[in-house]
């Protein structure tokens, strides 16, 4: 790095002075943004078309090894779902009751003289928000299987500023809990990624994978997927390519990796798909793969696009052998968007799991053309990966902290061992993305200073090197009155608890829908210009109604 960009770094990001004890805070504080420590013996080197795996030589996962669905050890902790009672809503037979989910359970407090580190992937999906829209806008509370709160917060904006020169920025704040009578705080963790202009993006070589079975004429499931894609064709440039695999009882291939400026032989091949038998994944994402793997190209994001309700019902699924190939294919460069439409007779267990497992894939969920367009088409840079295997790990100061607790990643979790082991997968993100962690810490009496240092470690797709960068979080991070704290941290507060009331979960017992709402409309009024936050103040009012 050169001394310009250097002094630009230091004039940027220098961490600000210790604010006062528990002072008030208007905006996240930055606490690491350089790269610490850097391993280049990373095993990735996607420099190459890579050889299609075979069920002879495909590397096994490296953990769990019990069933692929079945949930990481880490979570044999996790307390389930508690009963409906009190102030918890009293849920009625959710609709369609024909969708798939997987609970989780839910993080449990850690006292941090036991147990002082947590560590889990970095997650950006935000499919399960997207699908509790849905079940509220029909006048229902979604399953409480459905609901996974990291997914809740990430749909919204953070507030926090874009780093420059460097992947990542970690931020960190927050305030005493309005929720909680214990004198508890919530503590937002967060990373930015940054952001690419188009002008400035790799150019893409995608392959649409598209679902063209009998399921996806339900509500007309097919046209949203065709004019999806459509919209996500209109961005693209000179540089990019698209092919495309459609799948039913069998596959076939659509159209050959074409050049995004002959934009009507491509949207004429996507008009040629149309829902006919059964449901054949496997078969559709395999060839898939293929047909990305031989229209790889070394320095583009090389990416497979699916769109399907995930119901595979003809030819079954083998999730030893197409987890296993998701992930080799990720790791050679190739990365998985898994683009969930529908809502009836769909599976959110898979499209998650298939999502997971590519590094820099990411999980979205589409049931209107609104949707497409927010999610999906109107994101085109998001789709360049800036990171694999990202890991974040919270070192909690015992001496400082008494008890901490995750709020959402579940499904993420990280042996706290595993944090520098780099055969051991964490999550990805792309361009612009960001991810969010809210903990809920109970401080020791008279505590100050030091109350965590946040690591991050994550592989560098560009340079194929592991870097790290960390920074501590401090008492006077927070704010002794929740209302006198940044707005998108109130935001990304309520919007968690919402998420714990909704999967019922027994840390918000003493919760009510009806101060969330109030307080939702409140930041829907502070945060005027954000469309996002109004829509959320109306779903929570809604929430509220439906007991």
């Amino acid at each position: 790095m050169t001394n310009k960009n250097l002094a630009k770094l230091a004039a940027i990001f220098v961490v600000p002075a210790l604010m006062a004890a528990c002072g008030s805070a208007a905006t996240p504080r930055p606490i690491a943004q350089e790269p610490a420590t850097t391993n280049t013996q990373s095993s990735y080197a996607p420099t190459a078309a890579p050889a299609m795996p075979r069920p002879t030589d495909a590397p096994k996962p490296a953990a769990p090894t019990a069933a692929p669905y079945a949930a990481p050890a880490a979570e044999s902790r996790a307390y389930p779902p508690a009963a409906p009672g009190g102030v918890m809503p009293v849920r009625p037979t959710p609709i369609p009751p024909d969708n798939q989910f997987k609970d989780a359970g839910i993080n449990p407090p850690v006292n941090a003289g036991r147990d002082h580190l947590s560590t889990f992937g970095l997650d950006v999906d935000t499919a399960s928000y997207s699908m509790a829209k849905e079940y509220l806008r029909k006048g229902q509370l979604p399953p409480y299987a459905s609901v996974r709160a990291e997914e809740f917060i990430n749909a919204f904006k953070q507030g926090y500023p874009t780093p420059r020169d460097v992947a990542f920025g970690i931020y960190a704040d927050g305030a005493l809990s309005p929720f909680h009578t214990d004198g508890s705080y919530l503590v937002r963790v967060g990373v930015q990624g940054y952001r690419v202009p188009d002008s400035q993006r790799k150019p893409g070589a995608y392959v649409f994978v598209v679902d063209e079975s009998g399921s996806m004429s339900m509500d007309n499931r097919i046209d949203l997927a065709r004019q999806s894609l459509k919209m996500l064709v209109g961005q693209l440039r000179e540089g990019d390519t698209v092919g495309i695999v459609a799948f039913t009882t069998t596959s076939r291939e659509v159209l050959q990796p074409t050049p995004a400026e002959q934009r009507d032989v491509i949207n004429r091949a996507i008009d040629s798909i149309v829902p006919k038998a059964s449901t054949n994944l496997q078969s559709g994402l395999m060839m898939g793969y293929a047909m990305a793997n031989r229209a790889f190209r070394a320095g583009a994001a090389n990416r497979v696009i699916l769109l399907s309700d995930g119901v595979a019902n003809e030819g079954g699924i083998k999730p030893d052998e197409i987890l296993t190939s998701v992930q080799e294919f990720a790791r050679r460069g190739i990365a998985l968007t898994s683009v969930g439409v529908g809502f009836g007779n769909y599976n959110d267990t898979l499209m998650e799991k298939l999502a997971d497992q590519s590094e820099g894939g990411n999980y979205l969920y589409i049931n209107t053309l609104a949707d497409a367009e927010k999610q999906f088409a109107a994101k085109v840079s998001g789709l360049q990966n800036i990171a694999r295997d990202a890991k974040v790990q919270v070192d909690f100061n015992a001496d400082a902290v008494q008890t901490y607790r995750l709020i959402g990643y579940e499904n993420r979790a990280v042996a706290d061992q595993d944090f520098r082991n780099d055969s051991v997968k964490g999550g990805g993100l792309s361009a612009g993305h960001t991810a969010t962690a809210i903990y809920q810490v109970t401080l020791k009496p008279g505590a100050a200073g030091r109350i965590a240092t946040v690591n991050l470690r994550w592989n560098d797709p560009d340079t194929n090197q592991t870097k790290e960068i960390n920074g501590n979080v401090n008492v006077s991070d927070l704010s002794r009155r929740f209302d006198e704290a940044a707005p998108r941290f109130q935001l990304a507060a309520v919007v968690a608890q919402f998420a714990e009331v909704l999967r019922q979960s027994p840390y918000a017992s003493r919760a009510s829908l009806g101060d969330l709402s109030e307080r939702a409309s409140a930041l829907a009024g502070q945060l005027s210009d954000d469309n996002d936050v109004r829509e959320f103040a109306q779903l929570a009012t809604q929430a509220a109604r439906v007991r």
